[in-house]
């Protein structure tokens, strides 16, 4: 039963790795892959170093990326104690987690769609309340100002509820009688969420930041494609963007493909230093 997906991970996660040597070569697409390439070492490396594009776009997966990951992790985790509280309307608790995790199974193709149209300057929804508030109408899809804001919003507004039903799941392992205890001993509703449910989520929320830390440059490329504009490339342009016009669109493969393998050694060590800390300080072991 394994060996079909062993076969798709060697084929689909392990087979690309071959095309990482364009990295360190001039790649000719007409010589064939396994043609002579001129060999220019570190040469596209230094080539990126010197491009203020490159640069940019880095800052902006970083900035984009940071703010995803903190808030993709307290989000959830304040909506998940909320929910927690609500002990009475089994009906309504369920009618919340349903619609607020909805937006989790919508691609982004469809989802780019609809923000499109609810973010319109002109006939857009949010922009037509705003109006009734005297605000004037903002462009959130182009402007450099509100472009990254909008991005990080819409993200954390489409997956919060989905890590919702994973605190929750944590939440419902916790032994009750420690809450009996707890309400004996004169512990109010805060009191038993600080010194009870929280140490009780710590392991999940270990294992949730370890993972994400390993997307620290992976600002969500099917997102920002389908929302942004060469108006915003100042502050919307990210590193999977990048790769996408300046390997794809402009045809220059080799430094692409060293912009992907920077990431990937970034990634790396991000992953390597969280995995070390959880067991170092949480005493906890992803593998």
């Amino acid at each position: 039963m394994l060996v079909p997906g062993v076969i798709l991970t060697l084929i689909y996660s392990y087979g690309p790795l071959a095309g990482l040597v364009m990295a360190f070569q001039d790649f000719i697409p007409g010589r064939g892959f396994f043609g002579r390439q001129e060999w220019v070492g570190f040469g596209n490396f230094i080539l990126l170093s010197r491009m203020d594009y490159f640069w940019r776009a880095l800052r902006n997966t970083v900035y984009i990326a940071f703010f995803k990951i903190v808030l993709g992790l307290l989000v959830p985790i304040i909506f998940s104690l909320l929910i927690n509280e609500v002990k009475k309307g089994v009906l309504f608790k369920r009618t919340i987690q349903t619609l607020f995790y909805l937006p989790h199974f919508i691609s982004w193709v469809v989802l780019g769609g609809i923000l499109l149209d609810v973010l319109s300057p002109s006939s857009g929804i949010v922009n037509q309340l705003l109006g009734y508030l005297g605000i004037s109408p903002i462009f959130f899809l182009g402007d450099n100002k509100w472009f990254p804001f909008t991005i990080i919003f819409t993200s954390i507004w489409k997956e919060f509820g989905w890590g919702t039903i994973i605190y929750l799941a944590a939440i419902t392992s916790i032994d009750p009688g420690l809450y009996e205890s707890a309400v004996m001993d004169g512990a109010n509703r805060f009191q038993q969420i600080i010194h009870i449910t929280l140490p009780g989520m710590a392991m999940i929320i270990v294992l949730r930041s370890v993972l994400s830390l390993g997307q620290v440059l992976n600002a969500g490329y099917d997102q920002i494609f389908n929302l942004y504009n060469p108006i915003v490339y100042e502050t919307g342009d990210i590193l999977d963007t990048f790769i996408y016009r300046f390997g794809i669109l402009e045809g220059r493969y080799s430094p692409a493909a060293a912009v992907g393998l920077f990431k990937s050694f970034v990634s790396l060590i991000f992953i390597t230093i969280s995995y070390y800390s959880a067991y170092k300080f949480a005493d906890y072991r992803v593998f």
